[in-house]
Order: structure tokens, then sequence, then C-alpha cells
């Protein structure tokens, strides 16, 4: 039979989680747009990995060189439908995105629909891996 306490408290860590990793998607929205590699550097673990839509990997060195060197930037982000889902100390976050992208020089709309990967690393949570793809035009 379950504790209703420890059913109680298992909701409030599961709640606490969600919302840090909200603040983390938050934070990694808006230090995308300002290029804030401090941050980016935060957020994402040393073996982070992103596969785009064509399916290229990018390591996390690579992501921070693309915005150090200036051959990405990020105007805008609008982050929509955004579902976060735990399993212990790994979440999987899916949403979707409508940017404005600038990429060396040549500036585009782009709607991606995307998969990350969280764990939970010395109690603080790091984006691991994150896919992303263009949803078919209906």
């Amino acid at each position: 039979m379950s504790d209703p306490q420890s059913e109680k408290q298992n909701d409030t860590h599961t709640n606490d989680d969600e919302q840090q990793i909200l603040a983390l998607h938050e934070a990694g929205d808006k230090a995308l747009m300002t290029a804030d590699l401090p941050a980016l550097s935060q957020i994402f673990a040393d073996d982070y990995v992103q596969y785009n839509e064509a399916g290229q990997a990018f390591t996390k060195r690579d992501v921070l060189n693309n915005f150090r060197a200036g051959a990405i930037r990020y105007p805008s982000i609008v982050s929509t439908a955004r579902k976060i889902r735990l399993f212990g100390d790994t979440a999987v976050v899916h949403g979707a995105e409508s940017d404005e992208v600038e990429v060396n020089g040549k500036c585009s709309a782009v709607r991606y629909v995307y998969l990350d990967v969280l764990q939970k690393r010395n109690g603080e949570w790091r984006l691991v891996a994150s896919q992303l793809a263009r949803p078919i035009p209906d």
C-alpha cells in the first residue's frame, strides 16, 4: 500500500523539478537570443550533443564556437507546447519553436519541433541531448 505522505513529497519534488527545467529552458532561450556564452555553457552539459534537422551532430563546443564566431544568431525564439516528462534524474522535454535565425548573415524564419533530454547532475539540471526536426507543412 502506498504512503500518501510519500506521494505528496514525490509530487513536490516533481513540481520543483518541472519548475527548474522550465526555468532552464526559458534561460536557454534568452541566452540563445543574446549569445550569452557563459549562460549557455552552464545550461549545456559538457557531453551535450545536438542533432539538427539534417541529422548533423553538434557538440557543446561546436554550438558555443558557432556563436563565438558569429556564424549563427537567434534574433527571436518563440517556444510553444512545451511538455516535460520526468523519469527520476532524467527528463524529456518536447515542444515547438518559431524562430528567426541568422546563419552566416542570412536571416530566415524557421519552425522546429524538438526533443531535449536533461539529466540532474550534482543537484542541477543540465541539457545533455537535443534533436531538432522541421514539421511537415499541412
